[in-house]
């Protein structure tokens, strides 16, 4: 879905704080309510007895009634649907809401008139007890909106996004396939020998950045300076993020328009970013070192650009088995571990190929990709960028 920035009055932003508590509120009592429920015991009340108790609950407490039922409904649908995708293995089991981490909550039933463009860049939405409150028209909006989502980043920005899945990505056509090698150094190598790499923060924002956390650690727990510079770091934050998302965006969208096939590794991100310090009993070893490889990891978003290929370009993203391609040579496909004499740099001494190392694993990735296309009885697939690796576009000069 996409996202539009919302631009509240103070006096709108109260009250959308206010539904968010509500929501948060909610959402907290259906987790304890089902954090009690053990195996052979009476089964957790569901969405429509939770519903019956809202109702005794809004009776009882004024405050609460003062909210949108809404929005005090749509969090208890909310996590019925959380918990049957934990139940489906698809999703984590739903744990509690924080304050200024997990802001948010969904309108649902939404009526045409509750949407409407004042101008070019300015469009308005209808949010119960608020009114009309206003968002930046970046994009085309559909008109068949039934429902959106409004939330709260930890940097104050208010975003709405309206429930309408975008139309997927047509390929050229072509049978033309890539091959896409995901690193820490270098973000994306593509088969075609282009390097990508995530745009960061600058030197002066890093600097001013490692400057906030100190004065952070010298703040005094719950005073108002130190509420700033957490908000002052969640901004440099929230900027980094922006800048990975966009890159994200554009590169899927661009590979998804130029490539039929796009070859990616098998990885498993979340067991290759989990922490290395072990128990009391038996500490981990180098915890300092993974944990700035687990940082670097998540910073380059190899998660989030497979997850926005394979949305913008369904059926069309094949992952292949990770072992042996930044150690096979791409020419004569050798697997020698002394191959790669550096991060950048892959020597074959079998065939003297030399190449960037990422670009050689890019070209493997290619081939195995082709090869899974053609065996689950796909189109042939042709056109130069499929046959074998252009000396001239690997050689190391």
């Amino acid at each position: 879905m996409s996202r539009f920035r919302l631009q509240p009055t103070p006096a709108q932003e109260r009250v959308l704080l206010e539904h968010c508590g509500h929501a948060r509120f909610v959402w907290n009592l259906a987790v304890e309510q089902h954090s009690h429920w053990r195996q052979g015991r009476k089964a957790a009340p569901g969405y429509t007895e939770q519903c019956r108790q809202l109702t005794e609950a809004r009776a009882v407490n004024p405050w609460l009634a003062a909210g949108s039922v809404i929005v005090q409904q749509q969090a208890l649908n909310d996590f019925a649907q959380a918990k049957a995708n934990f139940f489906s293995r698809t999703h984590r089991r739903p744990t509690w809401r924080r304050r200024e981490r997990s802001e948010g909550f969904r309108i649902v039933a939404v009526k045409p008139g509750d949407l409407r463009r004042r101008s070019r860049n300015i469009g308005e939405v209808r949010v119960p007890k608020v009114g009309w409150v206003r968002f930046r028209w970046s994009r085309a909006v559909a008109v068949d909106v039934k429902s959106y989502r409004v939330t709260r980043d930890r940097a104050g920005r208010w975003h709405v996004a309206f429930a309408v899945a975008p139309e997927s990505i047509a390929g050229p056509g072509t049978g033309a396939v890539v091959g896409v090698d995901r690193g820490v150094v270098v973000s994306a190598a593509l088969s075609t020998g282009e390097l990508l790499s995530v745009p960061t923060l600058r030197d002066s924002e890093k600097a001013r950045l490692l400057r906030l956390r100190r004065k952070l650690a010298r703040a005094q727990r719950g005073s108002k300076r130190r509420g700033k510079v957490k908000a002052a770091i969640a901004k440099l934050k929230a900027r980094e993020t922006d800048r990975r998302k966009d890159w994200v965006e554009k590169t899927s969208t661009r590979l998804a328009r130029e490539f039929d096939v796009v070859g990616v590794e098998d990885l498993k991100i979340r067991d290759m970013t989990r922490s290395a310090k072990g128990t009391v009993d038996a500490p981990g070893r180098g915890v300092r070192q993974k944990a700035g490889l687990n940082r670097g990891i998540l910073a380059n978003g190899w998660g989030q650009l497979v997850t926005r290929l394979e949305h913008k370009a369904p059926g069309r993203v094949v992952t292949v088995d990770p072992r042996h391609t930044s150690q096979r040579c791409s020419a004569c496909g050798i697997v020698d571990r002394e191959a790669r004499e550096s991060q950048a740099v892959f020597r074959c001494r079998s065939c003297n190929l030399a190449c960037n190392a990422d670009v050689n694993a890019a070209l493997n990735i290619r081939l195995a990709a082709g090869h899974a296309v053609t065996a689950r009885g796909g189109p042939p697939l042709g056109g130069p960028a499929n046959r074998e690796p252009q000396r001239d576009l690997l050689l190391v000069r």
